[in-house]
């Protein structure tokens, strides 16, 4: 599977809208200029009641369409869910799946027929549609909130799902990244530093689900706030009706230990020998509430050093001047319990030092220099107009009501907001730099390839290892390679493990058709292959039933084709070569039959396996790396560097596996492509030599 296939990925596009501001006029350059007058802006007051049983109700009417929306909001302390963490998700999964009156086929049923949305998480549950068919929407969200149906049959399937997606989280760098950042920066005995593992999640009952609801969703701890066409007379009358007799309950309080500060950085390696780029996550713990003094200038702040505008200062650095990675990003994270600073971004493996070394640059420029109060006004003016905007929408006089009862806020705070931003200068900034984002007390964790990003970052604290589930480990070491393995002897090696010469000459053409899954897309590509063996080759990516062609690559009678998104392009010499190369079936006759180059780089571990690494340079300069089980001789991954947007190279991996016998012939039925978007795509349809003609390949 080769890199065009990455070129899927270009189907999805960022749009980058940015606001700039200037001024002309003369100011006195001797002192600082004074603060713009904050806008007066009138926030809309939602109404309120409280039910008998504790239930706090707001209502944000708002008739401008005819829809209503409801959503009831627990508020309770963070759980530790110890060696069965995952009950609490999956919990909030489980709550919609059916009640004790209505089957869940009749559920979906009835909420599909009303035309409404109803869904759950762990410590909500929500509902909107038309205002004419909103109360019996309402009635169905209550149904699913006081009366689950828990059947062991829906848990199972939930569970089993769960289990599913822990797999894919495994090999995935961003997942690993989060779940070890985690748990270091807020230790392994807090809430916020636990994770769904496949042993916690094997641990949990149905009991454990029940146990959970029964004790967190009581109405004295929720709030109810509808939003839309509805009067506080209906809501309330609604809230009545369904919630009235909801019965109160003790909620458990708990309190946690803040996380120790370190005194010196940590620098938390978890090796993936599979990556071809570095995941870097730069996090500490910090003191900052909800509502308090600070969370406003810590925000501007955040602004200028790393929001996700391009023209942020890690932005400006990473990005557009050392071209070091798409985007590089930082957070100040306001928490009641305890909130946390980030920066991070994905770099090529070489250049994980480098950017490392950029971030801290920047940390310390913010902390140590003015910044020009022209960009905190510039910032100022951004945020300003992003809060103005999003008041425009009934749902945020609704969320501003339910933070300021939930974070038990001053009433007038977010009247204020304007008010007190433009309080912001370039002093403010500087001192929330250097209160919130500590040098010594941060891990730099960083998921990626240990044996080529690990030399030299002792420099900026203590290097330490961890696994995939943040427990320390040893760094893994590179085996030696005897003396008598050679390239060419690896790839003879696998040649034999597929069956051997003879039996990949008996198959003089192959037709091979899957689909592919790609995360978040609207559509399930189909992928289909044609071979004659030695001199034809074709492959197309297609939708909608072939209707829709994404990408078509064809070699026949000494013609290249390429076409991409219906747009012909032109194939280089080295793209010529990779088509030539498809057409022996398997890729390694090919190597073989001309000399290529094939070093072997060493011996690493891939899931656990050893794994040969060879380093392929084609005759036309082509370079990639192969790795191949060290037990069973198969191809298990390739990687290489391939052109991205804007010319600058991309790295990609290939992961093979699933290994079935068509015709004495093994060949990978599971291909797993990664250009920061996982494709993942199954072969199931192989024919061999079914008669195939070169006019097959048009």
């Amino acid at each position: 599977m080769k890199n065009k296939l990455f070129k899927i990925s270009s189907l999805f596009t960022i749009a980058i809208l940015f606001i700039a501001t200037n001024s002309n006029a003369q100011v006195d350059r001797t002192k600082a200029p004074a603060p713009n007058a904050a806008p007066i802006i009138k926030i809309g007051t939602p109404a309120k009641f409280v039910l008998p049983n504790g239930l706090k109700v707001f209502v944000v009417q708002n008739n401008k369409l005819p829809r209503v929306s409801a959503s009831l909001t627990f508020n309770y302390d963070p759980i530790l869910e110890g060696d069965k963490a995952g009950y609490v998700s999956l919990a909030g999964e489980l709550i919609k799946q059916g009640t004790t009156t209505k089957k869940k086929e009749v559920l979906d049923e009835e909420v599909d027929f009303l035309g409404a949305n109803l869904s759950t998480s762990a410590s909500s549950a929500s509902v909107n549609a038309l205002s004419s068919n909103f109360n019996k929407a309402f009635g169905l969200m209550a149904d699913v909130v006081l009366h689950p149906a828990f059947l062991e049959s829906e848990f199972d399937r939930l569970k089993k799902q769960t289990l599913t997606g822990l797999e894919a989280e495994k090999e995935d760098p961003n997942s690993i990244s989060s779940n070890v950042s985690n748990k270091l920066m807020y230790g392994a005995n807090h809430p916020y530093g636990e994770f769904n593992t496949e042993a916690t999640v094997k641990n949990i009952t149905l009991a454990d689900v029940k146990k959970y609801y029964n004790t967190y969703w009581k109405p004295n701890v929720a709030y109810l706030v509808f939003v839309g066409d509805i009067t506080p007379a209906n809501a309330q009358k609604l809230a009545l009706q369904y919630f009235g007799k909801w019965q109160k309950g003790v909620v458990p309080a708990r309190n946690f230990v803040a996380p120790k500060p370190l005194n010196k950085p940590v620098i938390a390696i978890v090796d993936r020998p599979s990556s071809v780029q570095s995941n870097i996550n730069i996090v500490s713990a910090i003191n900052l509430k909800p509502g308090t003094a600070d969370v406003i200038p810590s925000a501007v702040a955040n602004s200028i050093l790393g929001s996700h505008d391009l023209s942020s200062r890690l932005n400006s650095n990473l990005r557009e001047k050392h071209a070091f990675t798409y985007g590089a990003y930082s957070n100040v994270n306001a928490d009641r319990v305890i909130g946390n600073f980030t920066a991070g971004a994905s770099v090529r493996n070489e250049k994980t030092d480098s950017a490392i070394q950029e971030f801290i640059n920047e940390f310390n420029r913010l902390k140590k220099e003015a910044v020009d109060e022209k960009l905190v006004d510039t910032t100022k003016k951004l945020m300003s107009g992003e809060f103005a905007l999003s008041l425009e929408s009934p749902s945020t006089v609704a969320r501003f009501a339910l933070n300021t009862a939930r974070y038990n806020l001053p009433a007038d705070y977010y009247q204020n907001y304007l008010t007190n931003l433009s309080k912001v200068n370039a002093a403010s900034v500087q001192q929330m730099a250097n209160k919130y984002i500590s040098n010594n007390n941060m891990y730099i964790v960083i998921v990626g390839n240990a044996k080529e990003i690990a030399k030299g970052l002792e420099k900026y604290g203590d290097v330490k290892y961890f696994d995939i589930y943040g427990n320390e480990t040893k760094p893994s070491t590179t085996k030696a390679v005897d003396a008598s393995i050679t390239g060419k002897s690896i790839i003879e090696k696998y040649i034999a493990a597929v069956g051997g010469d003879a039996a990949i000459a008996a198959i003089k053409d192959a037709e091979i058709k899957g689909s592919a899954e790609i995360p978040g897309a609207p559509m399930k590509p189909d992928f289909a292959r044609k071979y004659i063996v030695g001199s034809a080759y074709s492959s197309i990516v297609s939708a909608m039933g072939g209707a829709m062609v994404l990408q078509k690559q064809v070699v026949a009678n000494g013609t290249y084709t390429s076409i991409q998104n219906g747009q012909a392009e032109t194939l280089e010499d080295e793209d010529k070569e990779e088509l030539d190369e498809e057409t022996t079936f398997v890729n390694e006759v090919y190597y073989l039959k001309n000399n290529y180059t094939l070093n072997v780089a060493g011996i690493e571990a891939i899931d656990g396996k050893d794994v040969y690494a060879v380093k392929v340079k084609s005759a036309k300069g082509r370079e990639f790396t192969n790795y191949y089980d060290v037990a069973t001789g198969f191809k298990v991954k390739t990687t290489q560097m391939v052109d991205g947007p804007a010319g600058a190279k991309v790295p990609v991996s290939t992961m093979l596996g699933d290994y079935k016998a068509y015709n004495n012939v093994q060949m990978p039925t599971k291909v797993i492509l990664d250009q920061g978007v996982k494709i993942t795509v199954t072969f199931t349809d192989v024919k061999i030599n079914s008669g195939l003609k070169v006019e097959d390949f048009k």
